[in-house]
């Protein structure tokens, strides 16, 4: 049984977080020097269950492309990743590289922010009232240096296991897609497992499906990178704590309903789930092709591997998503 939300006051989005934090918050949960938050539900038992998982050996790759073409316009001075070759075919042919016997080859490098296309925020990504997870002072956590505290290193090894879609956008939605300012509730969420026949609980890393990237793909990417868009709704935080899922991740650019939910907000879904219920959060990712083949055989939940670049102190990282089936 779904519990019963109390309406959100829109013009108390600080009380609404407030109480959601207080709510919600797996502070000690772990221990107090604990790095990883609810990736700590993702065991060798989970990991072992989503294994067998693997069936046919097709996979998906659920990541955005990382070049120049992508959503990014500066916004908090992001941009699209700028590829740059070192070496090239044309240095080879003219034997100008330097090496023996005829051998030639090509390098290449790249600069980009780490969340500019399909990623994970970090636990040093957001904080509330200056405290970061676990109740750490944010001035002690994340500095100039980096986030040398819960920095996404530690999350390298771990990010694997149970995999299971939610296409909202095909339950709820009209023609497989949301529309933006769509607010995915807790009932939506549960109608759309309950229509797929598939479960969501501890350990579990939930890929939600808006169908927002399709329409991007389809018109252009618009204000995709930060404009409106479908997402979870504020009142979806009772869900992320209570089901004990180790990580969600959604085909939009910044994961909760744009615009939010209160008259006057930023991101208020972000300041409860990351600093205060130590939730992975994935954003930008590209579930499509995978939810082709879920919808075709009817089978939503997979084999994943997620793993975050081990960039030290940093509080995100670009990922490429694996689903095998």
């Amino acid at each position: 049984m779904i519990p019963e939300q109390p309406p959100l006051d829109r013009t108390d989005p600080e009380g609404a977080i407030a109480r959601a934090a207080k709510s919600y918050s797996n502070w000690g949960r772990w221990g107090e020097d604990d790095r990883l938050g609810t990736l700590n539900f993702l065991d060798e038992a989970k990991r072992r269950e989503g294994a067998a998982l693997v069936r046919r050996g097709v996979s998906f790759s659920l990541a955005q492309s990382f070049d120049m073409n992508g959503p990014q316009k500066g916004w908090r001075r992001r941009t699209n990743p700028v590829h740059t070759m070192l070496d090239t075919g044309t240095d080879a042919a003219l034997a100008n590289q330097g090496f023996p016997h005829g051998m030639g080859g090509a390098d290449d490098v790249i600069a980009m922010p780490l969340q500019c296309s399909t990623q994970w925020d970090g636990l040093g990504h957001i904080f509330d009232h200056g405290k970061a997870w676990n109740g750490r002072p944010a001035e002690k956590v994340v500095t100039s240096e980096g986030d040398f505290v819960t920095g996404i290193e530690h999350m390298a090894p771990y990010v694997a296991g149970r995999g299971v879609l939610l296409d909202v956008g095909l339950v709820i939605g009209v023609d497989g897609e949301l529309p933006d300012a769509f607010a995915v509730t807790e009932e939506h969420l549960t109608a759309t497992a309950e229509a797929h026949g598939v479960s969501v609980g501890r350990g579990d890393i939930v890929v939600v499906r808006t169908g927002q990237l399709a329409r991007a793909r389809r018109e252009g990417w618009n204000d995709y990178a930060g404009g409106p868009a479908p997402g979870l709704s504020f009142t979806a935080a009772g869900w992320l704590h209570r089901t004990e899922i180790a990580a969600i991740a959604t085909d939009t650019w910044g994961f909760e309903v744009r615009p939010n939910e209160f008259d006057h907000a930023f991101q208020p879904l972000h300041q409860v789930a990351i600093p205060n219920m130590g939730l992975l959060i994935g954003e930008m990712w590209d579930p499509d092709a995978l939810a082709a083949h879920c919808a075709a055989d009817g089978v939503y939940e997979f084999w994943l591997t997620a793993a975050p670049l081990p960039v030290t102190g940093a509080v995100g990282s670009p990922v490429n998503p694996v689903a095998v089936k």
